[in-house]
């Protein structure tokens, strides 16, 4: 067995200094306090103030990529609201304007009270819808069509998810920036929606506050999580079969131009085929809620489009973070 033996001067026989000894766990736990002091003092020094929590770095990352997409908002302003009014507007000068003067009125034909009368009824149920349907295309396409870019040519989810925040955190804050575009939606089409109509065709509406102040920011929450679970699922180069496919069914199955209620007629024998299958579609409590909230129509109970709602909301952000995860990782 080979022996190693010490000089005098301390090294060993073969000139090699002696191994230094591990440092105990007092003496790493000295240097990491006095590294911590040193770098609290040097932040100080400079007037950054203290050392930030995880909690309160990912809290400032949040709001700095929120505020940079509420800067791009600004500056693409014009944009934004064209892109917002267009086809709302277009749905009810056709459907609202155009076809009551033509005497092709949607419930009615020809010209008359009982005409107006229909037409009316037809505008109280098409407004709310319009308004779903803006918070659903815009919930979409601020994150879905964002995403698809920024994972395709211009690259740039590589320089998000650098900030100092977890990934998962990046993601959330698409969401609320959308969510947050999705309520400029709404109040930017409610208007055009309520008074673009031909003379005698009126729509009956009437406010229910907390419906309203609560059930539009639940809406424009699902429908942005929504928006980054097909962001997430499409690949940028098939982004347009997301729109045959998905956005399309969603919109004509959607309760938009029709009440939910209204739709037990068609069955098959005694089963409610459209009417349970249109369940599945989270644009149906949408626009439900909105006919709750801004007229008082028929629509389904309160108590089921809440619960849902938040179940759409939970399902959508859950399978979206976890898609967005896979993406940026992969």
């Amino acid at each position: 067995m080979a022996t190693t033996t010490t000089s005098s001067d301390g090294g060993t026989a073969d000139g090699r200094a002696p191994a230094a000894a591990a440092p105990t766990a007092d003496e790493i736990t000295a240097a990491d306090v006095a590294t911590t002091a040193g770098l609290v003092a040097y932040r100080e020094e400079i007037g950054l103030g203290g050392i930030r929590s995880t909690f309160a770095a990912g809290r400032t990352a949040l709001g700095a990529l929120i505020r940079r997409d509420l800067v791009v908002l600004r500056k693409d302003i014009v944009i934004f609201c064209l892109r917002t009014v267009i086809q709302p507007f277009l749905l009810v000068f056709v459907f609202l304007y155009v076809f009551p003067i033509i005497g092709q009125g949607i419930g009615s034909s020809g010209h008359g009270p009982h005409a107006q009368a229909a037409e009316s009824a037809f505008a109280t149920v098409l407004v709310p819808g319009v308004v779903a349907i803006s918070i659903m295309f815009q919930g979409i396409q601020a994150v879905a069509l964002q995403m698809a870019q920024e994972f395709g040519y211009t690259r740039e989810i590589e320089d998000r998810v650098q900030a100092p925040c977890p990934v998962w955190l990046v993601a959330v804050a698409k969401v609320l920036s959308a969510a947050t575009q999705g309520l400029i939606s709404a109040i930017l089409v409610f208007p055009i929606a309520s008074v673009v109509h031909a003379k005698g065709v009126d729509a009956h509406l009437s406010f229910h506050w907390p419906i309203v102040l609560t059930l539009i920011p639940l809406a424009c929450l699902a429908m942005s999580s929504l928006g980054l679970l097909l962001g997430t699922k499409f690949e940028p180069r098939n982004i347009g079969l997301m729109f045959g496919f998905i956005v399309l069914p969603l919109t004509f199955l959607g309760g938009t131009y029709y009440q939910w209620t209204r739709l037990a007629p068609v069955h098959i024998g005694g089963f409610h085929w459209l009417q349970t299958l249109v369940l599945v579609n989270p644009l149906v409590y949408v626009t439900e809620g909105m006919r709750a909230g801004l007229t008082n129509a028929s629509h389904m109970h309160l108590y089921i489009i809440y619960p849902v709602l938040c179940a759409f909301f939970v399902l959508f952000l859950t399978l979206g973070l976890r898609n967005f995860r896979k993406r940026v990782l992969s």
